[in-house]
């Protein structure tokens, strides 16, 4: 055969290849009109069809070959067409720009830092107001406090409810300061409300989805806490459950994450905040003291959590740690938090909403 001969055959095949790739991608479209429900019938219509033409013994294809050559033409023009999934609402997919919570001329997410300190529990009128003495000396601006304590034993101390937070109110308007405190059921939201700038869901119930529906249609600000083993995406997927339901206000915050580790009370884990950074637009806060469980080490974790781009630390302060009724361990006294105060303002990490703060 010479070359003349072999160019007219593979000009013939190369039409033919044109047209079964025309056909195939009508065929797939023509597959896809199909409703659903028809289309498993419809296989079974086109399968006679191919049996058949594998029974014809004069063509050049066997069964076998016609067999396969059934199966990759399903796979590829039968599949249905997966709807792509929305982006997360909390995704920088839909919204490229950072989320700016502001509380008047306190801003998180917005470009400068901010830290929140205050003790565990909220225990006295004496322990707020020196408390919120020295956080006011500081130049802090928000004061935490819990007053419903999910505990690990049933007899520990699970705090002062509501007359914790009205409590803590009193103290914060008197010093100037914003208030945050963990909400552990649905219940509680709209009488913890009036005495509350921010809202906390801790790590306990990151996946309360009631309690997360329900934050989701309140009107503050609400506080996320990763849970103890939860991954990146499953946070993601807590906040998602906020901002579904109409409350876009939500700030994330790391606060360590169960492993093996056993010098840490949890192992901090610093690749989170930058990783969330990138894949949401919602501030994101570390948690030195819950993480660590070790007051020697909170300065340098403080300093990594900022330096790695989150938008603030949450710390615990107690006037007198020892007598702390709850997590007395990882609690700095005031001198304590003064000196960590200021070192992490001289390392120039501190610098709430780009303004100097003393």
């Amino acid at each position: 055969m010479n070359n003349e001969q072999l160019q007219v055959l593979q000009g013939k095949v190369n039409e033919i290849d044109s047209v079964l790739i025309r056909l195939l991608n009508e065929r797939a479209r023509v597959f896809r009109e199909l409703p659903a429900e028809y289309r498993a019938r419809s296989l079974c219509l086109t399968e006679s069809m191919w049996r058949e033409a594998g029974e014809d013994e004069n063509a050049p294809l066997n069964s076998q070959a016609i067999r396969q050559l059934r199966d990759a033409i399903a796979r590829a023009t039968q599949e249905p067409v997966k709807p792509a999934k929305p982006a997360l609402r909390v995704s920088r997919q839909a919204q490229p720009e950072n989320t700016v919570i502001r509380f008047g001329d306190v801003e998180i997410g917005g470009g400068g830092t901010e830290l929140i300190a205050g003790p565990c529990s909220i225990e006295s009128w004496e322990q707020m107001r020196q408390t919120a003495e020295a956080l006011q000396e500081k130049g802090v601006r928000i004061i935490r406090g819990g007053a419903f304590k999910p505990r690990t034993s049933p007899y520990d101390f699970q705090g002062l409810g509501i007359d914790g937070l009205k409590m803590m109110k009193e103290v914060a308007d008197e010093y100037g300061l914003l208030t945050i405190s963990e909400v552990v059921t649905p219940a509680h939201l709209e009488a913890a409300a009036p005495y509350l700038d921010i809202i906390q869901i801790g790590a306990r119930n990151m996946q309360n989805f009631e309690l997360l529906k329900e934050a989701g249609m309140m009107k503050l600000p609400i506080l996320l806490k990763r849970g103890l083993a939860a991954t990146m995406e499953e946070f993601l997927m807590a906040a998602e459950y906020i901002v579904s339901r109409g409350n876009s206000q939500v700030m994330l915050i790391e606060r360590g994450i169960r492993t093996y580790e056993k010098w840490t009370r949890n192992t901090l884990d610093i690749s989170a905040v930058p990783i969330l950074k990138q894949e949401s637009h919602l501030p994101v806060l570390v948690d030195v003291s819950h993480s660590t469980g070790r007051k020697d080490i909170l300065l340098p974790c403080a300093k990594a959590a900022l330096a790695a781009g989150a938008d603030g630390v949450m710390v615990e302060v107690h006037p007198n740690p020892p007598e702390a009724w709850s997590d007395s361990e990882q609690q700095i006294d005031l001198a304590q938090f003064r000196s960590f105060a200021d070192q992490l303002m001289d390392s120039g990490l501190w610098n709430r909403s780009g303004q100097t703060i003393y």
